[in-house]
């Protein structure tokens, strides 16, 4: 890993005491036993402000930008670049601790969770995220602020997760293996990018992209991800939920995070994760830009009652999901959780009846893909192209 050359911690780092352990009250309170960090953990915490995934920035370093995009499809070809090869033999490597059996799994439990894992994806994980200001800089910088491209970002997440949850999908010719470091490329693009802008605030934010901020979201995916589904009422066993976590520790890896940082369990997840927010600065003008075009991101797709309803619908369920401090952070109205009941009620006889039913995992399934077509119809969208 790099650590550039201004090592002073960045000022975001606990910079409003107050506001990150209030809200980090709630994860503290699932963490369990011992979840203060030590001093220890304070200190690799900082140093991950700093640090960025070497192996992809040596290899746009060493591959021309305009070559990037083929010798990347191309793979570790006889003629490819030593870094593409470097790059791909790297990554060919899995660690032993990954099994094939728990990431299928993982894969076919989160496909099973259906509409309600689309949920908490956009007003869970994503909306969630944007409510401290960590690393919401980088976003803005590349222009993904508007309506427009909320939605297309919503998209994007959408057939990448599909893709790391498609039956085979982490294997190494997996749909979702290579996407997934694709992602992993175009991050140490945006960062190699962000680190020449003599604008960036080093002093204030670390690295552009950096380990603290990728284990974060890799929390969001995973811990934060398992916590939301729970509360609209869907059935997660313990086997399931151990697989889930194995997944995204996989995907985690393949896109970078340090080894450190691999949540692994929901346990070491959720104190992972508390730790992130206990440190994380407060939400900031852009939290609440982003938060605003995220709730209003079908605006330029529907119209007239599907538009409201649709408006209401995401500002119920980030109001159950996230909470009334949540949502004053990030600049929303407050609604009534009507959306989150009404799928609590819905799990109670799909998923935890359905879903126990022989059969039940197979219909769940096959549930969750007709929901999936149908919603990115509504988005002016195909799964075809996918």
């Amino acid at each position: 890993m790099t650590t550039h050359a201004d090592p002073r911690l960045p000022g975001r780092f606990g910079q409003d005491r107050a506001w990150s352990e209030r809200a980090a009250r709630p994860l503290r309170l699932v963490a369990g036993p011992g979840a203060a960090p030590t001093p220890e953990e304070i200190a690799a915490l900082q140093e991950a402000l700093t640090r960025q995934d070497d192996l992809a920035a040596g290899l746009i370093t060493a591959v021309p930008p305009g070559e990037l995009h083929r010798s990347l499809a191309a793979g570790p070809t006889a003629d490819a670049p030593e870094a593409v090869r470097a790059f791909y033999d790297a990554v060919s490597r899995r660690p032993d601790w990954v099994d094939d059996a728990l990431l299928a799994r993982g894969a076919e439990a989160c496909r099973a969770f259906g509409m309600d894992a689309g949920l908490v994806l956009a007003y869970g994980s994503l909306l969630g995220g944007y409510r401290t200001a960590a690393a919401l800089e980088p976003l803005v910088r590349t222009g993904r602020l508007t309506g427009g491209e909320s939605l297309r970002r919503i998209q994007e997440t959408s057939l990448w997760w599909r893709a790391v949850t498609a039956p085979g999908g982490m294997a190494p010719d997996g749909a979702g293996f290579r996407m997934t470091l694709h992602v992993r490329v175009m991050h140490a693009v945006v960062n190699a990018r962000l680190a020449a802008d003599p604008g960036w605030e080093w002093e204030l934010r670390g690295m552009p992209i950096n380990q603290y901020d990728q284990a974060s979201t890799l929390g969001v995916f995973s811990t934060s991800f398992l916590l939301h589904v729970r509360l609209l009422g869907v059935r997660v066993s313990r086997a399931d939920a151990r697989a889930v976590m194995h997944l995204w520790s996989y995907v985690g890896w393949l896109m970078g995070v340090d080894e450190r940082w691999l949540p692994h369990t929901e346990r070491r997840g959720r104190r992972l994760l508390y730790h992130f927010l206990a440190n994380d600065p407060p939400p900031d003008a852009n939290s609440v830009a982003l938060a605003r075009a995220l709730i209003g991101m079908t605006d330029d797709v529907t119209s007239g009652w599907r538009r409201t309803y649709e408006r209401e619908r995401a500002l119920s369920v980030s109001c159950w999901l996230l909470g009334r401090a949540a949502m004053r952070d990030l600049g929303l109205p407050y609604r009534p959780p009507w959306y989150g009941l009404a799928r609590i009620a819905a799990n109670l006889l799909v998923s935890h009846g359905l879903g126990r039913l022989p059969g039940g995992r197979a219909r769940l399934l096959a549930r969750s893909e007709r929901q999936a077509h149908t919603q990115f119809r509504r988005w002016g969208a195909t799964l075809d192209d996918a």
